[in-house]
């Protein structure tokens, strides 16, 4: 994102506490606005309010600073100067930040008119901070910086792997494109150079995560807990469910999805007339159809979407075509960008970034209709008076993306048409079941690796390689054992978000029940799903997901109506 870019960013919000001129560079630019905050009198409700917005705007205008410096990181990850001031953001600025807001914090927490606010309002903000001062551990500061450091050398790791195949240096994104070819040896060379130059990165990525593992268990252990699961599962502030429901999850997923999966499978290899299904056979069409090719250019990838969310609602295409003309969209695949996609939101101004690589696949259009869903998520909360509510759970934050996924479907004609549109549907719809395993997988291995303390590389490995087969189905990986003892290098949540992963299953979940109303009553279905986003973080999440129309939950009582719902969909395209 260009300085530019950012200059010229509206300001619908303008600031009332903070000087209106105010560069924010490093900590002394706000200290004396702290120290303002620190000495005020809240001894009334209205001056507590008053100074809950106050702090609610310093914190976005700091989140913002924090927001740019991570989106250039990530757009650029061979920029030395990009690479420096993400160093300066974790090393010098937010360190100083924690020990201040523990002391706002505490300030809050004694003040005599916060019985006098309205707790239907405010009581999910203060159960935040009750929490934040239960799991502050002064000593935990540093580990937390070297925690951040070591997330940006995994960024910089895979955002250096190119692959060199048939006279091409190759990014993997671009690489994936192979994996959508008719033709089987093809795909085969494709997959194995692309896995084989992973590889290559394995010792690093195991030394990394080994560091992270370790420095997560000492935070852990200095804030009193067990192990970094059950501390984690507090900082995450997951009060309406607990591991154990993560584990009802996982036997949901055996009991009423793998079957599913095996379905899909079967009708796979018999319609590829293959004995067994090997990893690189899993994404291409089984009937031998060239691949699906949504767009050539970017410029389409974003038009075509913009029609999209158009026909979905006028509101929000004009909020995604007001990103496109803000500069607020980084979508193509290059050399040294970081791998994945996601949304920032750049709190001050209250606008939505999305970040993508898009290569010219029909997941990228998935993705951008994905992003998107986060992107109306922002715009919608973004009125909330308070900072902390303009940021969703992170299961509820996943619903509105992957809701939008499903209420976009229906439009995807806008890049294809007869036997793709077809295809692409019901593709799209088979990913949504492939995938629910996948879930499970992540979060049961990262539940092993955070309750199992002092174990070592080669017990993680084993672990996974049980984990992965748990759920992987009947994919035939031999002879790859040492790529698929690795294949969860790929996933970045590990290293990025450690447990942030069964929010997309509980998301997805969510999603389909907002889908299935959508079938019923389009229009109410989506009324109940742009109100729920207006909530931002201001109920609790089974609240939430009960404003968009759905019911929380996570076993297998819940998720069997909404797999058959899937597989009867399928059938009838």
């Amino acid at each position: 994102m260009s300085v530019e870019t950012l200059e010229k960013l509206p300001r619908n919000y303008p600031r009332e506490f903070v000087p209106a001129d105010l560069e924010v560079r490093g900590f002394d630019d706000v200290k004396p606005l702290f120290d303002h905050l620190l000495a005020a009198d809240i001894d009334d409700a209205e001056s507590l309010e008053t100074w809950l917005r106050n702090m609610s705007e310093l914190g976005s205008v700091i989140g913002e600073v924090g927001s740019r410096i991570h989106i250039r990181s990530t757009v650029d990850t061979t920029n030395p100067e990009y690479k420096k001031a993400f160093l300066d953001f974790v090393e010098n600025f937010e360190p100083k930040l924690k020990p201040v807001y523990q002391a706002l914090n505490e300030k809050f927490k004694a003040s005599p008119a916060r019985a006098q606010l309205d707790r239907d309002y405010y009581g999910i903000f203060e159960r935040s901070v009750l929490t934040q001062l239960e799991l502050y551990r002064e000593a935990n500061i540093p580990l937390q910086t070297e925690l951040a450091k070591l997330t940006n050398e995994y960024d910089e790791i895979q955002g250096g792997i190119t692959i060199e195949f048939d006279g091409n240096e190759l990014t993997p994104q671009r690489m994936g494109k192979f994996q959508l070819e008719p033709d089987r040896e093809l795909r085969e060379r494709a997959w194995r150079a692309t896995a084989e130059r992973r590889l290559l990165e394995k010792d690093r990525l195991n030394e990394l995560y080994e560091k992270q593992i370790r420095l997560r268990e000492q935070i852990a252990s200095n804030a009193g807990f067990d192990n970094f699961r059950d501390y984690q599962f507090k900082a995450f502030e997951r009060f309406d469910y607990t591991p154990a429901d993560c584990d009802k999850y996982a036997e949901a997923v055996e009991s009423v999805v793998l079957p599913a999966v095996k379905r899909l499978h079967d009708r796979r290899r018999a319609e590829m007339k293959l004995d067994k299904l090997r990893p690189w056979d899993l994404s291409v069409d089984p009937q031998g159809r060239a691949p699906l090719k949504p767009f050539e250019e970017v410029e389409k990838l974003k038009q075509g979407c913009s029609t999209i969310f158009h026909s979905v609602d006028d509101e929000l295409g004009g909020q995604f075509d007001q990103m496109q003309s803000l500069g607020l969209l980084d979508l193509d695949n290059r050399k040294g960008k970081a791998p994945g996609g996601y949304q920032s939101t750049l709190d001050e101004v209250r606008l939505p970034f999305i970040f993508m690589n898009a290569v010219g696949v029909d997941g990228d259009v998935r993705t951008l209709l994905h992003e998107g869903g986060h992107a109306f998520h922002a715009f919608a909360a973004a009125p909330q008076k308070l900072s902390d509510y303009r940021h969703a759970p992170m299961e509820f934050s996943e619903v509105a993306s992957m809701a939008m996924e499903l209420l976009g479907s229906p439009h995807i004609d806008e890049f294809y048409a007869g036997d793709d549109l077809v295809r692409a549907r019901r593709e799209f719809l088979e990913d949504i079941i492939v995938y629910l395993p996948w879930y499970a997988t992540i979060d049961q291995f990262q539940q092993w690796v955070y309750t199992h303390e002092g174990h070592g590389i080669d017990e993680r490995l084993d672990a996974w390689v049980k984990t992965f087969r748990r759920f992987n189905g009947d994919v035939d990986y031999s002879g790859l054992e040492e790529i698929e003892r690795h294949r969860w290098q790929q996933q970045g949540h590990l290293f990025w978000v450690p447990f942030y992963y069964i929010e997309y299953a509980i998301a997805q979940i969510g999603a389909l029940q907002v889908w299935l109303n959508a079938k019923q009553d389009r229009p109410n279905a989506l009324k109940q799903y742009r109100h729920a986003l207006s909530l931002g973080g201001s109920k609790p999440l089974p609240e939430l997901f009960k404003a968009a129309g759905g019911r929380f939950g996570m076993d297998a009582e819940t998720l069997k109506p909404l797999v058959e719902a899937l597989e009867e969909e399928i059938a009838s395209i």
